[in-house]
């Protein structure tokens, strides 16, 4: 209880441009913890979600009665599962035009997954970016903070006689405040970033694969005979 209070007096006795750094760092901190939920939540829901769309697409499941299920549930669909659909309605779109030969179908389907996929990707570093602005900068516009307040302390201590410590003290105390609170928005934002750099990554590769795993399979598809195609 008694560190709070003193924290608090510090925040209220520091000089008005050292309170409005500890304010932007405790706002950044606020909105950097909000984004970590937030992309928590959205990785842990799309790894699972592609798990389970690929299990069932290598399941051997017509791919016919795949593509009704996901286009009933396309809003909700995971990224993998909209560049299936996305591929699929293509292939199915080009295969039913008349002069149409195997490799235009090809290209149209590869162009329009290769289009989604580029949407998916861009969903998977949202936010990124600014966990790495806040992660890099956090410690000097704290460190900022704290030289400013420090200077501004011995500056005080021009109009006194005789300085002591007890005098010092408090100002320093208050700068020091400010470096705390960049290291404290700064390293959560860069331990998050890191992960999510690296899950993203992981998507996104495995989103490549099965782009060109599924591309293998339509195009067996479009050279295959009409009357033989699935």
């Amino acid at each position: 209880m008694n560190s709070e209070i003193s924290i608090l007096s510090l925040f209220i006795d520091a000089s008005l441009l050292v309170q409005a750094i500890m304010l932007l760092l405790a706002i950044a901190s606020l909105v950097c913890w909000s984004m970590i939920f937030a992309r928590f939540s959205y990785f842990r829901k799309t790894i699972s979600g592609m798990e389970q769309f690929e299990d069932k697409f290598w399941s051997g499941i017509d791919l016919s009665r795949l593509y009704t299920e996901v286009n009933g549930r396309i809003a909700d669909a995971s990224g993998v599962e909209k560049i299936f659909h996305s591929g699929f309605k293509e292939f199915i779109r080009l295969r039913k035009q008349a002069n149409m030969d195997s490799s235009m179908v090809m290209e149209g389907t590869h162009r329009a997954m290769r289009v989604t996929l580029n949407r998916e990707n861009e969903k998977l570093e949202n936010h990124l970016n600014f966990l790495a602005t806040v992660g890099s900068t956090s410690p000097y516009v704290g460190l900022f903070g704290t030289v400013w307040g420090i200077m501004h302390s011995f500056i005080a201590l021009g109009s006194v006689q005789q300085a002591t410590l007890a005098m010092v003290a408090p100002g320093i105390a208050e700068a020091l405040v400010a470096t705390a609170m960049g290291l404290f928005a700064a390293i959560p934002a860069v331990v998050a970033y890191n992960r999510f750099a690296n899950n993203a990554n992981k998507v996104a590769g495995r989103y490549d694969t099965f782009m060109e795993e599924f591309s293998g399979i339509l195009h067996r598809q479009a050279h295959a005979r009409p009357e033989t195609a699935a």
